[in-house]
């Protein structure tokens, strides 16, 4: 946590401010187009700002954050259907990103879908967490904040991991703490391994298990050594990158399809054309070997730059 402290330090270019205890700067968005005829609006307007109280205002840590050093990110949530009264299918979309070390944008840390959002909600009902008990009496009630505390670990880890090596492992096993203890009932599923191929269980299992070790440290090489390096060493700073990526094509091929690995890749294909555009022919070819391995969903538009 110390380098995790002094590196993002130097990365705002901050000094010493009043702390702040919680570590998050959330958007939380509701989309109910789809139930605007079942629903009173004034109902998902009050389940939004208290999605959004309990993500920003809950302490998810034991280190204090500063203003500055709060992660960005956003959760948008779409109400697909009703099932009953008060619960509900949804679609949620997490969306976090880091600062680049003196640089004026972000660069991805996650950007993902989950399909399988099924939750309860009555007006006036508290939004409530605890780790000892995820579960509580009430599966759907449960199952709304148990899947944000997830992502929430999720992005702290993924966080912490990009500042200093293996530095989201508590975290991480935090969110595999939920997993292990999540609600579980009729309408809910993305908790269990046969809950499809890419799911809460699989990312987690991902991130945590024997074997995937060298994923955090080519995350700790991804982005300390080569992106938040780029304004001041730049040729060193793509040599890093590209070695990242060449590390995880490795690591691919004894993991094909891994979620964590098409994670990792998610939203990136721009961050890697804006770096590598104007590279020497040799470099794009490797470019071209890696990333047809590991981000195959893109590769018509890095052959747009690469080729």
């Amino acid at each position: 946590m110390f380098l995790r402290k002094i590196s993002i330090l130097l990365l705002c270019f901050c000094t010493f401010q009043q702390l702040r205890g919680q570590e998050l700067a959330a958007v939380v968005s509701l989309q109910t187009n789809k139930v605007d005829n079942q629903v009173d609006p004034k109902f998902f307007t009050q389940l939004q700002t208290q999605l959004k109280d309990f993500i920003n205002q809950r302490k998810w840590t034991s280190d204090i954050f500063t203003q500055e050093e709060k992660i960005d990110c956003s959760f948008y949530i779409t109400i697909e259907s009703v099932v009953s009264p008060g619960v509900y299918n949804a679609k949620l979309s997490i969306v976090a990103n880091r600062p680049v070390y003196r640089a004026n944008y972000s660069t991805p840390l996650l950007n993902m879908q989950d399909a399988n959002f099924t939750f309860k909600y009555q007006l006036g009902q508290p939004i409530e967490f605890n780790e000892n008990n995820v579960a509580r009496t009430d599966p759907l009630e449960a199952n709304l904040t148990a899947t944000l505390a997830y992502y929430v670990y999720i992005i702290l880890g993924l966080d912490y991991d990009s500042f200093s090596k293996n530095g989201g492992a508590p975290y991480f096993s935090k969110a595999l703490n939920i997993v292990y203890n999540a609600p579980d009932g009729s309408g809910i599923n993305g908790w269990k391994s046969y809950d499809g191929q890419r799911n809460r269980f699989v990312l987690i299992d991902n991130l945590t298990k024997s074997g995937f070790e060298k994923l955090h440290e080519i995350s700790f090489n991804y982005y300390r050594k080569g992106i938040d390096q780029l304004a001041e060493k730049p040729e060193q700073a793509k040599v890093a990158i590209l070695n990242a990526l060449m590390s995880l094509q490795e690591l691919n091929e004894d993991n094909i399809n891994s979620m964590a690995i098409s994670i990792f890749m998610q939203g990136r294909v721009t961050e890697l054309i804006g770096l590598f555009s104007d590279a020497d022919r040799t470099t794009k070819k490797q470019l071209m070997t890696t990333l047809s391995a590991i981000d195959i969903t893109n590769i018509n538009k890095y052959k747009a730059y690469f080729e």
